[in-house]
């Protein structure tokens, strides 16, 4: 099965359409966050999900962590999947899916150690799909994603196997590391960010690149 690809912090209309020529199947639009990179306005957001066909998706990333603020922040938005990227309460995902049954729900785990294992599989019976990064969500500045840094894939292929639903694989991702990657995990997709992009902005080169490693 070719693995997906989820091109990140995509900030606007022109850089989501190039990450669609070149093959991803989901875009990742960032709305508020404590720490990290491409952050844009909600409005942006909502302009530039409304221009994706699908069957791309597009993902809202959010940092809020109570249902009533994540589905406002989505009302805001209307992209075709929520990305959590904090940790919440488990009700949370019920609370979402009655409010919006159409919409994807997607948590990110910040893969730390072993004991992400235990806490994805447990995720992974309330969400569509498991995202794992890299990032730090104990820190006093939270940090929920666009690190750079690669973490321990044993670890990743560990949740892969055993998670109830598929699973994308973030944090570091390259075109350097994304073959490896994706032979150490064999994930259902990936995501990345800062790895296609030069001075921050999408690179056609390391995009053709990392498609080119994957296919």
């Amino acid at each position: 099965m070719q693995t997906r690809v989820k091109i990140c912090c995509i900030n606007s209309i022109e850089e989501a359409r190039m990450a669609i020529e070149f093959g991803a199947s989901a875009i990742g639009l960032v709305g508020y966050m404590p720490s990290g990179p491409g952050v844009i306005s909600d409005g942006l957001i909502r302009e530039i999900a409304s221009k994706i066909p699908p069957p791309v998706s597009t993902f809202l990333l959010t940092s809020e962590t109570s249902a009533d603020k994540i589905i406002e922040h989505h009302s805001r938005t209307h992209t075709s999947a929520i990305q959590i990227v904090d940790d919440v309460e488990t009700d949370v995902y019920a609370s979402i899916r009655k409010e919006i049954p159409s919409v994807k729900i997607v948590q990110a785990v910040h893969v730390t150690g072993e004991e992400s294992i235990d806490r994805a599989v447990m995720i992974s019976e309330y969400v569509d799909l498991i995202l794992l990064d890299s990032g730090n969500p104990n820190l006093k500045i939270k940090e929920l994603g666009g690190t750079g840094r690669t973490h321990n894939w044993k670890i990743s292929r560990k949740i892969v196997e055993q998670s109830k639903m598929p699973v994308f694989l973030a944090g570091g991702l390259n075109p350097d590391n994304i073959k490896q990657a994706v032979e150490e995990v064999n994930p259902f997709g990936v995501d990345v960010c800062s790895g296609v992009r030069t001075d921050g902005k999408l690179d056609p080169y390391k995009l053709e690149k990392f498609f080119a490693a994957i296919s």
